[in-house]
């Protein structure tokens, strides 16, 4: 038993509730603020410190881009009619489910809507700090020789102005990472005399009427965009190397690989061809940004890959920091369920994480064993389909109920309907019968 372990032992067996601080309150610090608050023999009540004014994080639509009221990045990148690309079946939290009644692709409004339900429900709103930007998590070590540490949060009231610091056990990191845009670099694009853009400053198709528009990748929100935009415009170009989308697409909607250069009025291309650009956006995706973290926390971002993380969550130097949501292309409210039972059971004693040494070897030889596989660098924190075998490892090491396999039955699906029927896909409706089985419903039987 290492002394980590020791401790959090004397600490249950003293009765000393552990203090835990979580960090952001969008479905990720919900969730973890949900599970603190259902374990009061052995947690304190958390706090949970939020940036903005309500829950949701993300999922909280705003008109604004670029800085808010406090001079601070404006958060989410929600457009405004954006629908979910999962059918809400899928989506919620295994003890929350979405109000039947609504279609299975679903108008981000309507998640906020449930995040703000689910928060109501678990009473969790008390133990938010609305307007509160944390300023710095830095550790504190004992003097007792002892490897455990505890975490002063240092955090400035935007409302007040008032600056105080706060000491826990553990703190949960639930920031998110849709917020810092990833623009890469381009060759020449200096030249180019038209809007650059991020999709992270997308809001609505309106103001690109009858404009020739080239967007840079295919990813959920690049896609999703591009056929929004195809609507009002003259004509879009999506560049990306991923295999071609190969359902049927609008007719002034056209793919081609790889940016060459740029000239002053477009973008040349590796077939050779220049496509006329009024508007050029990087659908890139975002940073993973921790602003607030200490150099002695020692945490590592290089090309996308955050460490030192045992399972995307654990920091092996310091076990009691956590990080929630990290991973991409998975079904994340499962997810982040799946990762906050896990982080709870590693500090109460249910699951006693291996030494520091071990956690590491075992990360490295899952990272080399991802490259060997045929995953870049970047995407190491990339899941897609193996985030089921990776959710019911969790639930297995925290002793806890895994995800029903419908679940992944049905996610699977929709992504091989989504693949076939770019542009129809959200229109099926589905419903889940039993912890195995799916069906598709017409909209009058939801």
């Amino acid at each position: 038993m290492t002394k980590v372990h020791v401790f959090v032992k004397s600490l249950t067996m003293s009765y000393h509730k552990l203090k835990v601080a979580v960090i952001g309150a969008g479905a990720s610090g919900l969730c973890a603020a949900r599970h603190l608050l259902a374990r009061p023999h052995i947690f304190a009540s958390p706090v949970v410190y939020e940036l903005s004014d309500c829950v949701g994080g993300t999922w909280v639509y705003t008109d604004r881009v670029g800085k808010d009221d406090n001079g601070l990045p404006i958060h989410s990148s929600m457009y405004r009619d954006l629908r979910t690309n999962l059918p809400k079946e899928v989506m919620p939290f295994p003890d929350f489910p979405f109000d039947p009644q609504l279609p299975s692709f679903i108008h981000h409004s309507d998640v906020k809507s449930y995040l703000e339900q689910y928060t109501d429900h678990f009473e969790i709103q008390p133990h938010i700090k609305f307007h509160t930007y944390v300023e710095a998590l830095n550790p504190v070590f004992g003097t007792t020789g002892d490897t455990q540490n505890t975490w002063e949060v240092t955090c400035l009231n935007l409302n007040s102005h008032c600056r105080s610091t706060e000491r826990f056990d553990s703190v949960i990191v639930c920031n998110g990472h849709y917020s810092d845009p990833f623009i890469p670099h381009l060759p020449e694009i200096e030249h180019f005399k038209g809007q650059k853009m991020h999709s992270h400053e997308y809001r609505f198709a309106e103001p690109f009427t009858g404009k020739n528009l080239v967007l840079l990748g295919a990813g959920p929100s690049g896609t999703d965009i591009a056929l929004e935009l195809c609507s009002v415009a003259n004509q879009v170009v999506l560049i990306h190397n991923n295999v071609p989308i190969s359902s049927q697409l609008p007719p002034n909607f056209l793919q081609v690989k790889g940016v060459n250069r740029f000239s002053e009025t477009g973008v040349i291309c590796n077939d050779g061809m220049e496509y006329p650009a009024d508007v050029f956006m990087f659908c890139t995706g975002y940073n993973y940004s921790f602003p607030f973290l200490g150099k002695e926390v020692g945490l590592k971002i290089k090309d996308r890959r955050v460490t030192p993380l045992y399972k995307h969550i654990v920091h092996t130097t310091f076990p009691t920091l956590a990080f929630i949501g990290l991973c991409m292309t998975v079904c994340p409210f499962p997810l982040f369920h799946s990762q906050v039972l896990f982080v709870l059971a590693s500090l109460d004693g249910t699951h006693k994480l291996p030494p520091k040494v071990e956690m590491d070897v075992l990360t490295e030889q899952e990272y080399q064993s991802s490259l060997q596989s045929g995953i870049p660098h970047r995407h190491f924190h990339k899941l897609d389909s193996l985030q089921w075998s990776y959710m019911v490892e969790l639930a297995h090491l925290s002793k806890t109920d895994p995800i029903p396999p419908v679940i992944k039955d049905l996610y699977e699906a929709n992504k091989k309907i989504r693949k076939q029927d770019l542009c129809n896909y959200k229109r099926f409706n589905y419903k889940i019968v039993s912890q195995d089985t799916w069906i598709k419903v017409k909209p009058e039987q939801l």
